[in-house]
């Protein structure tokens, strides 16, 4: 007779995992993001501040706490923000206290945010990155995307074109790069990355109480 196995699912406990992802405007990582949020209950978002105006599609905190230039300089000298970026003008932040109450609870965040962030993150929290860049297939198809959205003005797609060169130049600086010629495949090779980030042995800090379990254990025969 087999042994019978237990249909529970073994919990290990782990840190959680930071997933940072960057492209220019356009390239897609916004639908990638809120398909993840979608699809991943574990993920949650990391909500940033920013003092840019709201889009009217937007839901003030939920995809932005939308404050003042005054209110972000507070925040930012007072250093209750874990990186702030200047990006097409306006400024942009992650609040420190949500982020790190959830690493240190197994809890993973997702961040949208620009190269600049990124590196900032990654100088004071590394261990706890996974950063995927998004790649356009072309730049004609990058400006086909931000005129399709319809939310900006000619004058700030001509900006986010012009600034799209320079953000791509950045893409050596991530741990992994996709090209989204295909949202569904784009979709699923950012899952598998987290999937995979996730039994990392270096982030599942109670697997060394549970490997002393298993070898003082005493089968029954």
């Amino acid at each position: 007779m087999s042994p019978a196995h237990s249909s529970t699912p073994t919990k290990i406990a782990r840190r959680g995992l930071m997933l940072v992802l960057s492209s220019p405007s356009g390239a897609g990582k916004s639908t990638i993001a809120g398909n993840l949020l979608r699809d991943d209950h574990s993920l949650e978002i990391s909500v940033s501040v920013t003092t840019r105006a709201k889009r009217p599609s937007e839901i003030a905190g939920k995809h932005y706490h939308f404050i003042t230039v005054p209110q972000f300089e507070r925040m930012r000298d007072a250093g209750d923000l874990l990186e702030w970026a200047e990006v097409h003008g306006n400024f942009y932040g992650t609040p420190r206290e949500p982020v790190e109450s959830a690493m240190a609870e197994g809890r993973d965040m997702l961040f949208d945010i620009d190269w600049q962030g990124a590196l900032q993150l990654q100088d004071k929290m590394k261990a706890d990155i996974v950063s995927i860049f998004v790649l356009p297939p072309t730049m004609t198809e990058l400006q086909s995307r931000l005129h399709r959205r319809a939310e900006d003005s000619e004058e700030v797609i001509r900006t986010r074109l012009l600034n799209s060169r320079a953000e791509i130049e950045r893409w050596r600086e991530y741990d992994y790069v996709i090209v989204n010629d295909d949202l569904d495949e784009a979709f699923r090779n950012v899952s598998c990355i987290v999937n995979a980030e996730r039994v990392r042995r270096d982030r599942r800090h109670g697997l060394f109480d549970f490997v002393n379990g298993l070898l003082t254990e005493e089968p029954k025969l």
